[in-house]
């Protein structure tokens, strides 16, 4: 008796919902003797079309139905699915069959909903830009024309203010909102002239910048720019993570607005500072390369003492005006701005910036004490010649009159 077992036969796997038709199926036997192995096939086959002549389609279980394939989930099922059929891999002599299971790649499945898959943690950017176009801005006047855009301070800091334009129905709380799906944009401006935008395009940036111009002294020829990035996400497991050019928070509310703009208000000012040293050093080296070659300089004590209040009210401006190294009071409050803080500051190199431009502070000192010290032997060569010369004009003026008085 030859017997074969179809029992795991799974190309149509839908058909186990009737038990009436798979019974014949799931198991029968055969006579070797009366029955070929070709006829056995032929058989089989019959068999096998009869019942899927005869299973009804719409009785399918949802657990037999494929499953779609999802790129963002390991543990879905891929598009391409695979059924197990049973065929003849060899016959023994005593005709009987084995049947091994071999699998076949059917057609793909799905229905192009896999591009509605969206991602719920979406990291939104923020771009900030930071300006520094004057040496003086005067707050007071700024706030008296713009009081519906003026948020009111939270700490004792007096040398900024923010304002913020756009929907100014209900001004948020420093500690709840964040700038997630907002149209609003904020504007954190120092009296020492920085102004840095929050949430403003570039090409908006002309129109915020004219509002600060009418209060604006000091208007440099150049203005100096910067650009940063802010990115929030909700869902990230620490409370703000640094990359390239950007930092990441889980919100971004008015503290952090303040925290970020204080740091970037202070870096692009001591570019412009930095700057204005560097032209210093260029113009005594110029100097004394002249002095090498020629034994000697031509600068008018005038043009040195207008060097020298020029490097000391930029060491003033730095240390009073940008407060350097003044802490944030919202950062003494909250560890977690403290945090963004103490990282802008690494990140933009405030502490090895102000190194540097005191060591060029140091350098432009040196000359300048040398060149005083230069003119100041000038002046003390020019009155000793002098008094040589009133000397000898009263030695001569005595011998004239001993002798005409001798004739």
């Amino acid at each position: 008796m030859l017997r074969i077992r179809t029992a795991s036969l799974l190309l149509l796997p839908c058909l186990s919902h009737s038990s009436t038709a798979a019974a014949p199926f799931s198991s029968f036997s055969l006579s070797s003797s009366s029955l070929s192995s070709s006829s056995l096939l032929t058989r089989t086959l019959t068999a096998i079309l009869s019942l899927s002549s005869s299973s009804n389609p719409s009785s399918l279980s949802p657990q037999t139905k494929p499953s779609l394939f999802n790129p963002r989930n390991p543990n879905s099922v891929s598009s391409f699915n695979y059924v197990t059929v049973n065929g003849v891999s060899s016959v023994s002599p005593a005709h009987t069959v084995e049947w091994n299971e071999s699998p076949l790649a059917c057609s793909e499945v799905g229905d192009g909903n896999c591009d509605d898959v969206t991602d719920n943690d979406a990291k939104t950017s923020i771009p900030v830009r930071a300006y520094f176009f004057s040496t003086s801005v005067d707050l007071r006047s700024l706030v008296e024309q713009n009081k519906p855009n003026f948020i009111p301070p939270t700490s004792r800091m007096t040398n900024y203010v923010v304002l913020r334009f756009g929907d100014l129905k209900s001004i948020p709380s420093a500690s709840s909102a964040n700038l997630s799906g907002s149209n609003c944009s904020y504007m954190v401006v120092f009296q020492y002239g920085s102004i840095v935008l929050f949430n403003v395009w570039d090409h908006e940036a002309d129109g915020y910048l004219k509002i600060i111009e009418k209060h604006a002294s000091g208007l440099l020829p150049e203005m100096r720019k910067d650009e940063y990035e802010v990115r929030e996400k909700p869902s990230l497991n620490t409370w703000m993570l640094g990359g390239l050019d950007y930092i990441m928070l889980q919100y971004l509310n008015i503290d952090g607005i303040r925290t970020i703009g204080s740091v970037l208000g202070q870096s692009i000012a001591l570019d412009y500072y930095v700057r204005q040293v560097d032209g210093m050093v260029a113009e005594f080296t110029d100097i004394n390369r002249g002095m090498e070659k020629t034994g000697t300089f031509t600068m008018q004590r005038k043009k040195l003492f207008q060097l020298v209040g020029k490097a000391n009210s930029n060491l003033a401006d730095v240390i009073l005006k940008l407060g350097l190294f003044e802490r944030s009071d919202i950062a003494w409050k909250d560890a977690k701005y403290a945090q963004i803080w103490e990282y802008l500051r690494d990140e933009f190199e405030l502490t090895q910036r102000f190194a540097s431009l005191d060591f060029k502070l140091k350098f432009v000192e040196h000359n300048i004490r040398f060149l005083q010290e230069i003119l100041q032997n000038r002046k003390s060569d020019f009155l000793e010649w002098l008094i040589i010369v009133l000397i000898g004009t009263e030695i001569l003026i005595s011998v004239y009159d001993i002798a005409h008085k001798s004739f």
